[in-house]
C-alpha cells in the first residue's frame, strides 16, 4: 500500500479522532497472509497501524484486526500487550479498516539473539521463563471480569477447532495425507475434559512476542488476531511444540524458535510445570496438546499449499509446504503415540 494517496486522510483522522497531529505512514514491519503492521510517525511519537493484508477483498477481512483491538483493549493493565489507541472503520482513510496501537520497542527472536544477549543456557532459560510467565498471566485472568463478550461455547473450543479443520481439508484436498484424517479422529476420540475457559492467544510462540534488545525480558505479546475464549492448554501446546529438540530432522519450519534447540535449554516438561504452578491448571495431557498444535498448524497451512497447487500463489513458503505439512503431521503422530 502506497502511503501517498492516504497521507492527508490519515493525518486528518488521527488528529480529529485521537488528538494526534503530524501522522505519517512509515515502513511496513510485517506482511504476507497475516495482518500487516506499519509504522506511523507523529508529533506524539511512534505508533503502529494494524490492518488486513493488501490482497484482502472480503468484507470480513478486518475481523481479525477488530478482534485483536478488542482483546488488547480488554487486557490493558493486566498483561504485557501493546496499548490499543484507536480503531477506524472508514475505508476512505487508508483503504481498509485499521487499528492504531502503541509502538513497543523490541525484537522478534527466531534464529539469532540480539547482539547484547550472550546466548548462554541461562539466556535461553530466561527466554523460556519469560514466555511462560507472560502467557500464564493471561491465562490466570477471569475473562468474565474483562470487557469481553461471552463466547458461544468456550468449553467446546477444542472440539470445534478439530471438526472445523477436518471439514476444511476434506472439502479442499490436492494430495493424499492419511495422517491428517487419522490424527484428527484420534484427537476427537481422546479429547480430554476441557480446562477452565480462559483468554487464548491462538498463535503463541516466540516469534509472536517482542523482547527487549538489551536483556532477555519480554516486552510485549503481539499478533492477537486469533484470540478467543477457550482451552488455555492449546496456547501452552503451541508454544512448546517448537521448543527444544524435535524428533524429526529437519523439522517443519526450522527457523521458528530455532534458538531454543540448543543444549541447556529448559525442557518442555519444566516449562509446562512452571505454567501449571502459575495458573493452577494441570498439564497431565501435555502430549495431547502438543499433538493438537502440530496437527492444527498442518491443517491450516495446507490451505496455502492448496493455493500453490492451484497456481494461485508461488513463493518459497508455499512451495516448502510440500514437505513441511507432512513433517508437522509426523510430529503430531509421534506426540500422540501413533508413530515412533
Amino acid at each position: 500500500m502506497s502511503a501517498a494517496p492516504f497521507a492527508e486522510a490519515l493525518q486528518r483522522w488521527m488528529q480529529s479522532e485521537l488528538g494526534i497531529t503530524g501522522a505519517q505512514l512509515g515502513a511496513r514491519l510485517s506482511g504476507g497472509n497475516a495482518n500487516v503492521t506499519q509504522l506511523v510517525d507523529s508529533d506524539a511519537g511512534r505508533f503502529v497501524i494494524r490492518r488486513p493484508p493488501d490482497a484482502a477483498i472480503s468484507a470480513s477481512a478486518a475481523q481479525g484486526v477488530r478482534r485483536e483491538f478488542r482483546m488488547l483493549s480488554a487486557l490493558a493493565g493486566h498483561a504485557r500487550v501493546p496499548r490499543a489507541v484507536g480503531f477506524c472503520e472508514d475505508t476512505t482513510v487508508i483503504g481498509q479498516p485499521f487499528a492504531v496501537v502503541e509502538f513497543v520497542p523490541g525484537v522478534s527472536i527466531t534464529t539469532q539473539f540480539p547482539a547484547a544477549y550472550d546466548g548462554s543456557p541461562a539466556t535461553i532459560a530466561a527466554l523460556g521463563h519469560e514466555l511462560v510467565d507472560a502467557i500464564a498471566t493471561v491465562h490466570a485472568l477471569d475473562w468474565r471480569a474483562l470487557p469481553l463478550d461471552a463466547p458461544r461455547d468456550a468449553d467446546g473450543y477444542l472440539q470445534r477447532q478439530i471438526e472445523r479443520w477436518l471439514k476444511a481439508r476434506a472439502a479442499e484436498s490436492v494430495r493424499e495425507l492419511p495422517l491428517l484424517e487419522r490424527v484428527g479422529r484420534w484427537l476427537l476420540d481422546e479429547r480430554p475434559t476441557a480446562a477452565p475457559a480462559r483468554v487464548v492467544h491462538g498463535d503463541y510462540h516466540l516469534d509472536n512476542t517482542l523482547f527487549r534488545t538489551d536483556r532477555p525480558e519480554l516486552a510485549a505479546i503481539i499478533d492477537w488476531e486469533l484470540a478467543t475464549i477457550g482451552d488455555p492448554l492449546t496456547d501452552l501446546g503451541l508454544l512448546l511444540m517448537f521448543w527444544g529438540p524435535r524428533p524429526i530432522d529437519p523439522p517443519a519450519f526450522l527457523a521458528i524458535q530455532q534458538v531454543t534447540r540448543v543444549p541447556g535449554a529448559p525442557s518442555r516438561r519444566e516449562l509446562a510445570g512452571q505454567w501449571s504452578r502459575a495458573t493452577g491448571i494441570g498439564n497431565e495431557r501435555l502430549d495431547y496438546y502438543l499433538c493438537f498444535a502440530f496437527w492444527r498448524l498442518a491443517a491450516i497451512v495446507e490451505g496455502a499449499y492448496v493455493l500453490y497447487r492451484k497456481g494461485l500463489v508461488n513463493d518459497a513458503y508455499a512451495r516448502g509446504l510440500e514437505h513441511d505439512v507432512p513433517r508437522l503431521l509426523d510430529e503430531a503422530a509421534i506426540a500422540a503415540g501413533l508413530r515412533h
